[in-house]
């Protein structure tokens, strides 16, 4: 599922640097991007919910899949040597204080959208499925921060969360225990959102991530 989402984000990528595609540019059919991508159906489904929800398309029922303004704000991604101590150090310097400001500025949209990768991540029974929430969910919030140059540095650090030497650490230490654990820290993150709680979100991320840190680094 999340090759099939990051195979049509580079589609789309790729097309916006060629130039054949921008925004309003009407996507290939579903059944197009199967044979395209070689994919299920139902994969390509479930990845242009993921790109609708982030912002990068746009769904009319009976017309078409078309794409938006995001499309033409290409990301460079995190260098390929990054490490995952500097990754861990980039997130606890910039994820707190998007959390802190997510509360402030969030609307109720941002909200539901939170829940839900919150729900989906609670009852992800596998690393990938977790992981796949996780990801989004930490997005999710760092959308909800309404700041389009804060997202864009977002999105370089998540390029960094990709790179091989992240996943392969992270499912290296990953138990269903420590799943549960880190779901009841994101759930203690989205209550101080729902307060709208600046300073219990940006703690509550602190101490996630720095949790998150010792489990994959060990403590310092």
């Amino acid at each position: 599922m999340m090759a099939v989402e990051q195979s049509l984000r580079s589609l789309l990528a790729e097309g916006a640097q060629a130039g054949t595609f921008g925004p309003g540019s009407k996507l290939p059919t579903e059944r197009a991007l199967v044979e395209q991508l070689a994919a299920p159906r139902s994969a390509i489904r479930r990845a242009l919910d993921v790109l609708e929800r982030d912002g990068l398309v746009i769904r009319h029922v009976g017309r078409g899949t078309f794409l938006t303004e995001a499309v033409l704000q290409p990301v460079e991604g995190a260098p390929a040597n990054t490490s995952p101590a500097e990754i861990m150090q980039v997130r606890l310097l910039l994820e707190p204080q998007v959390a802190t400001l997510a509360a402030r500025v969030a609307t109720q949209a941002d909200l539901d959208r939170i829940t839900e990768c919150l729900d989906a991540g609670g009852g992800s029974e596998d690393f990938e499925g977790f992981e796949a929430w996780d990801a989004r969910l930490h997005r999710a919030i760092a959308q909800a921060a309404h700041n389009g140059l804060l997202m864009n540095m977002f999105d370089v650090l998540n390029t960094a969360r990709a790179l091989p030497v992240w996943g392969t650490l992270k499912r290296r230490t990953s138990t269903p225990e420590l799943r549960r654990c880190y779901h009841g820290e994101h759930t203690a993150i989205v209550d101080a959102l729902r307060d709208r709680d600046p300073a219990g979100a940006g703690e509550a991320m602190r101490t996630h991530l720095e949790n998150v840190s010792d489990n994959l680094l060990g403590r310092h």
